[in-house]
């Protein structure tokens, strides 16, 4: 079933499409979430804001439009939102993880290039890391990004190359 039927099912009273929505869609959206933020616990509170919002939105939900897209402006304004009141608050970096909390089968190997990737994408101001993780990470085509954050498609194009020039000189300076 596709998500524009799901989301026909979910208006009309089904509880369990909406629940098979969340199913398809939270992992990316909290792997987004995180990723952006810098920090899982408040992810996973902006990504439960989110498919609140969206679920007594539905009604709203237009098929013309692909419904991760829709999710996903959702989403970005809401970590948006977070990311203001966190302004005051320094981002927590992976090298204050402790090795216990990297993916289970991370070897040491595996966690260290998790942890310097995710230092490069984290000095990454937040227009640039959006787009980054919108593009490469959610892997979104151009347009479909542009409805999410409002910017051109010119524009988010080099939001993303100067995001990928800066993580590919970061990897490196942090690899020597």
């Amino acid at each position: 079933m596709t998500d524009a039927e799901l989301v026909v099912r979910a208006v009309a009273g089904d509880a369990g499409a909406f629940e098979e929505l969340v199913t398809r869609h939270h992992p990316a959206c909290l792997r987004f979430a995180a990723h952006l933020l810098g920090d899982r616990i408040e992810a996973e509170d902006v990504v439960q804001e989110t498919l609140l919002r969206a679920h007594r939105s539905l009604a709203r939900y237009q098929e013309r439009h692909q419904f991760r897209a829709w999710l996903f402006r959702i989403l970005v304004n809401r970590c948006r939102t977070a990311s203001g009141r966190a302004h005051a608050r320094r981002l927590r970096t992976a090298t204050e993880l402790e090795p216990s909390s990297a993916v289970v089968g991370d070897t040491a190997d595996t966690f260290e290039l998790r942890t310097r990737l995710t230092r490069a994408i984290e000095e990454l101001d937040p227009l640039h890391r959006e787009a980054f993780l919108l593009k490469l990470g959610e892997g979104l085509e151009y347009d479909e990004i542009a409805r999410i954050t409002g910017a051109s498609v010119p524009a988010l194009k080099m939001r993303v190359k100067r995001a990928r020039d800066h993580v590919r000189a970061r990897w490196e300076e942090l690899e020597s």
